[in-house]
């Protein structure tokens, strides 16, 4: 394997990897008002009320809580590749994809200060202010990344200096918004198994049933945009035949989601969102290569084109030696470190 192939398998890894993390992060904040108590105790001003709404709506917000900041560790990582590895890549992407770039990073700011300050609301009409916060800083970066996988399963229109402009009706197309909204439906299910997986099992089975609904409404959200792909409105794949492995496995990954999540399989749940959350990032990567970017109107970026010089490559891999163990070594300390179900071995934090 070369260099350029090892930091290319590398920075889809961390992408990868903040798919599955920050993906159920993701979720749970969208869930977060379905999975708790919204009865009246919730709704009362004594402290009654307020006991009732944390054991209730912050349950959910509890199975994410070690692990939702730290999450975005991969996030950071991956733009360290990609400015560092992939300047050229860097340069003509985030500049087509300003907008969207832009709107991910207001709700990651928004939905991390509301998680944080829910609690010190005074009335239940602030929580309840504080909760829209929170699911609208869950959903729009859900559905902005889902935007940005069929931007670069579909093509972007390249101009005559070699720069990649993403218009208006790019990113409102079918296919791209059928993109967003599976995705943010597979992040919403796989926040589901995850609070399935961390919370008590009343609260577990709710996640359960909300699970297997989004599932199925994923999957057929995902079989709309295969269809726009089948009549040519769709994604412009490079590999087919690779690409429809993928695809495949994809479905395949939906499917034993929804079959453990009826059967009360947490763990195996989980695993199967995992993958069903990362596949995305495979299918743009070994479905478009050796090309990063493609156009919709010929060709696109090579791999060859977006890396930096070998020379810079070398020093860049003494650092990710060092680096990659570092992140990985941690996020397996705080996963062994919070082990076990909210409400038993940690009652709450928020």
């Amino acid at each position: 394997m070369s260099l350029e192939t090892a930091w290319l398998a590398l920075l889809g890894l961390l992408l990868a990897g903040y798919f599955v993390l920050g993906g159920y992060d993701y979720g749970v904040q969208m869930l977060h008002p379905f999975l708790g108590d919204r009865g009246d105790r919730s709704d009362r001003g004594d402290g009654q009320g307020q006991e009732g709404d944390r054991v209730g709506r912050s349950a959910a917000l509890d199975a994410i809580a070690p692990f939702f900041l730290g999450n975005e560790v991969w996030l950071v990582a991956f733009a360290g590749v990609l400015f560092g590895a992939f300047p050229h890549l860097e340069g003509t992407l985030l500049s087509g994809l300003y907008p969207l770039v832009v709107a991910i990073l207001v709700g990651l700011v928004l939905g991390n200060a509301a998680i944080q300050l829910r609690r010190r609301a005074h009335s239940p009409r602030g929580r309840r202010r504080w909760d829209i916060l929170i699911v609208f800083g869950g959903a729009l970066p859900a559905v902005c990344w889902g935007i940005v996988v069929g931007l670069l399963l579909h093509g972007v229109p390249r101009r005559a200096d070699g720069s990649f402009h993403v218009g208006f009706g790019d990113v409102f197309s079918p296919f791209t918004l059928a993109c967003g909204v599976t995705t943010a439906l597979l992040f919403a299910a796989h926040g589901a198994a995850f609070v399935a997986l961390r919370s008590d099992p009343e609260l577990g089975l709710k996640a359960r049933h909300l699970g297997a609904l989004l599932l199925r409404w994923a999957a057929a959200m995902g079989s709309l945009a295969l269809l726009l792909t089948l009549f040519g409105a769709g994604a412009s794949m490079t590999n087919r035949s690779t690409s429809s492995v993928i695809a495949a496995l994809f479905a395949a990954a939906l499917a034993s989601a929804w079959w453990h999540f009826s059967r009360g399989h947490n763990a195996r749940a989980f695993a199967a969102t995992c993958c069903a959350t990362a596949l995305p990032v495979l299918l743009v990567g070994a479905g478009h290569y050796p090309y990063l970017l493609i156009s919709s109107a010929g060709a696109g970026l090579t791999v060859g084109h977006a890396v930096t010089d070998g020379a810079t490559l070398k020093i860049l891999s003494a650092f990710g030696v060092l680096v990659i163990p570092v992140i990985l070594a941690y996020q397996t300390w705080s996963w062994w470190a919070f082990r076990g179900r909210t409400g038993l071995r940690h009652p709450s934090y928020f």
